[in-house]
């Protein structure tokens, strides 16, 4: 079922923490709120909050800066991407989360920190289901904090509203490893001088916690949610995560028999062809080729090469059936605006075309990229190479053609092509089971 995301509404309770993309416009501005503190620095600029030293702490909505080049580095290798791995924290800024109250949740030395304040949450913008989720912690002895799954933005009864992973002592309840009201699971002992890496599988009614390589905690019976935001828990004590990435699960690829379930344009001039690996070649001029099925809600993930760093193409999504290119387009682009990748040329890859640009270009000609794209009501997000691009909601009245208005009912997918430059390959073009079950 298609949902309008709340997010906005939640924003009395929810500080947002703030990024403020400079050098981002193209000749496409973006029409949405998203986008609209702009300059030339070629930073993502911004005051960034310093560690508390005393009581006195703020609990301001943090903002940050950060370069290109410190955000390019954070970047997932190709062959972590391809499996649908991306990064929910690039270790710079809190792009792509929302903090749910008064606590001191800020960046330091590339990680996330939280040590005074009120108990709540820092949440994802992003809804996400089944997925393999991975991260690493640091905590004090005493610390009582948690990772929150399948949660909603402010969780007010564990057995209903979400599935809390403890971080907690021995002492408690439910110690570290356990799942809070759930099962206390196998005790885990923390040190407050080491990183512990825990593991989180959501998959369907299995749900299984892993911290550095044991199984601490197994359910079978993880039924309900079936789905909700991420949630990092400040509560009493210092807790501190880093490298926090997530892989979805249950990715069918729409390109494995060729060209069967798609369907090409009549009248137009350019050409898909299958090469001899099995991959999709878009050539030759204007076209869009068409998916029979047509998705709602959904997870996607595209891979693509380019060798022309002027190439332009475009993976439409709820897209009117059998209309020409009538849908949401998530951009295909690695073009630059002197060479600057906080400078898009044509609204980046990765970006919701005249919806939100990508705050910075994290394609590149020459060798293979991956998008991963979650379409969610009316919230959209996108990953390229693993980092956080966009995070967009439409806030349009509705509309039959997602061009003129929001848009939730399902559509088709179209891979463009957009003129006579456009050479591209595609070797994996992926969706949840769930949306290839009917899109809703």
């Amino acid at each position: 079922m298609n949902r309008i995301f709340a997010r906005w509404s939640f924003l009395a309770a929810c500080l947002l923490a703030m990024v403020v993309v400079s050098g981002c416009s193209s000749s496409t501005a973006p029409e949405s709120a998203d986008n609209k503190e702009e300059s030339t620095t070629g930073k993502v600029s911004a005051t960034e909050e310093l560690p508390p030293k005393s009581p006195e702490a703020s609990f301001d909505p943090p903002v940050f800066e950060a370069d290109a080049e410190k955000l390019l580095a954070s970047r997932l290798p190709i062959e972590r991407t391809e499996q649908g791995w991306i990064r929910l924290f690039d270790g710079h800024t809190l792009f792509g989360w929302a903090i749910g109250g008064k606590a001191n949740f800020r960046v330091e030395d590339e990680t996330i920190v939280a040590d005074q304040g009120e108990n709540c949450l820092l949440t994802t913008s992003t809804l996400w289901s089944d997925y393999e989720l991975e991260l690493q912690f640091q905590c004090d002895e005493e610390t009582n904090s948690g990772v929150f799954v399948r949660t909603t933005l402010d969780p007010q009864d564990v057995k209903t509203d979400c599935y809390e992973v403890n971080i907690a002592p021995e002492s408690n309840p439910f110690p570290t490893g356990g799942v809070v009201q759930r099962d206390k699971g196998e005790t885990f002992d923390t040190d407050p001088e080491k990183w512990h890496t825990m593991n989180v599988l959501c998959d369907g009614a299995t749900l299984r916690v892993t911290i550095d390589g044991t199984v601490t905690c197994e359910l079978d019976d993880a039924t309900q949610p079936t789905a909700g935001y991420i949630g990092l828990q400040h509560r009493t004590g210092r807790v501190a995560f880093k490298n926090i990435q997530l892989r979805p699960l249950g990715l069918t690829n729409l390109l494995a028999d060729g060209l069967e379930g798609w369907t090409v344009r009549e009248g137009m001039e350019g050409e898909y062809r299958i090469n001899d690996e099995g991959q999709l070649v878009v050539d030759g001029g204007k076209q869009q080729l068409e998916s029979n099925a047509v998705y709602g809600d959904f997870v996607m993930l595209a891979e693509y090469k380019m060798d022309d760093p002027k190439s332009n193409s475009g993976l439409f999504f709820r897209a009117i059936p059998g209309d020409e290119m009538m849908g949401y387009e998530c951009q295909v682009s690695n073009e630059l605006i002197d060479g600057n990748p906080l400078q898009p040329a044509d609204c980046g890859a990765g970006g919701i075309f005249r919806r939100q640009d990508a705050r910075v270009v994290a394609g590149e000609p020459e060798r293979w990229n991956s998008i991963l794209l979650v379409a969610e009501g009316n919230h959209f997000a996108t990953w390229v190479n693993g980092l956080q691009v966009t995070d967009v909601v439409d806030t349009r009245d509705a509309d039959e053609n997602p061009r003129r208005g929001l848009r939730l009912e399902p559509g088709s997918i179209i891979v463009q092509g957009h003129d006579k430059t456009t050479l591209a390959t595609y070797r994996q073009i992926a969706v949840t089971k769930a949306a290839a079950e009917g899109g809703e």
